[in-house]
Formats: C-alpha cells, structure tokens, sequence
C-alpha cells in the first residue's frame, strides 16, 4: 500500500514546487493593481491628440486679455496671482492662461518679443521658440485634474506630449513668418516660479498664434 502511495507523494510534491515557483495567481495591493492597468493601456501621445483637437481649442476664447493681466501684474503681483492664476497642488509655480493682439518687436532664434500695449516699445510678452520644457499647457487652462492620473507618470508624459505638439505644429509657423513689425494674434500659458519678481516680459508658451 506505501509503495502505491509513493507516486502519487511524488507527483503531489512536484505540483506543490511548480506551483510556488509558478502560481497561478499573485494577490497585490488594489491601488498597485489600479495604477498597473492605467499604466498599461494610457497612451499619453493619443490622449494628447485628442485633448489639444476636442478641449484645448476650443477653449481658447475662455483666457483672459493680456490687457487685463498685465496691467494687473504691473500694478500688484500678489493681487494679479490670486484673481487670474492657478497652481497645482503644493507646486511652487503657478500659470496664467491668456490671449492678445501683440506687435513683433524682436526676433531671436530663442524667443519672439511682443509689445501688446499701444505704443509700447518694451517688450511685455515673448514667445518662446526653442525646445519647451514645463507644464504650463497642461496646467495653465484648469481643464486637467492631477487627481484624476493616479499614476504620476502619466500626468507628466501629458506635459511632454503637450509640448510637442507646440513645438510641432505652432512653432514653425511663427519662426517662418514674424518678422519686427508684424502682428501677432497669441492665446497661450505662462508659467510662474514663485520667486520671480520681474514678469515684464512674460514668457508665454503660445497654444495658437496667427501672424498678420
């Protein structure tokens, strides 16, 4: 009768080996288990497509004028941030979302200035038109919730995605085209750093730009 039995040990203990080695199932935490299946099916290239074509454009006409920001942020930076302004979280950074109508005063490989004031001869925006670093698309118009990516990582492969898309399909027209004198028509974001002090001018990472 042990001898019969002996196999069937046999056979049962090497089941109980492959099995721990290779089981068939793992139990893990339900937020890891959340986060390895957002990770697994988001595509931050698509979605950036479709967020720029569905929600980004046609949200443009919600930014505030430049007319109003600037003389705000001239006149009282606390004031301006707290009215226009939005921050993510604990960041030390902020962004305004806005559009103008701006004068080409200066054009370089790494910015195009703007005056937006009548008869100004300052620079009060620029453009920036290398490489875009940042979140200032992703954040600057409100219409994305960090809370809503639980996966961090996806949040900032948006911001990448985003910036691209600039560098990509703004960007080139405007280096083509503006020359000193021109008319720029701009709707964009700005990032802040909380310790800058000297906004004039301000750096605008434009969303859509029509020169003229």
């Amino acid at each position: 009768m042990m001898r019969r039995a002996i196999p069937f040990i046999v056979l049962i203990g090497l089941a109980g080996g492959i099995l721990w080695f290779f089981p068939l199932f793992s139990v893990v935490p339900l937020k890891r288990a959340q986060e390895e299946k957002a990770a697994a099916t988001f595509n931050p290239q698509k979605f950036a497509e479709t967020f720029w074509t569905d929600k980004l454009l046609p949200y443009l006409d919600k930014a505030v004028p430049a007319e109003t920001l600037l003389p705000a942020i001239q006149h009282d930076p606390a004031d301006a941030k707290k009215r226009f302004a939005r921050s993510l979280g604990m960041s030390d950074s902020y962004t305004y979302f806005l559009s103008g109508t701006g004068r080409v005063i200066a054009v370089s490989d790494d910015e195009i200035s703007l005056a937006i004031t009548a008869g100004s001869t300052n620079a009060e925006v620029s453009l920036p038109m290398g490489m875009l670093f940042g979140n200032a698309i992703r954040d600057g118009t409100g219409l994305l919730d960090v809370n809503a990516y639980p996966n961090s990582q996806d949040f900032n492969n948006i911001a990448n995605e985003l910036n691209h898309l600039v560098e990509t399909r703004v960007l080139p027209g405007l280096k083509e085209r503006a020359t000193v004198g021109a008319t720029i028509h701009f709707a964009g974001c700005a990032e802040v750093d909380d310790e800058s002090t000297d906004l004039k001018p301000l750096h605008v990472v434009p969303i859509q730009a029509e020169v003229k």
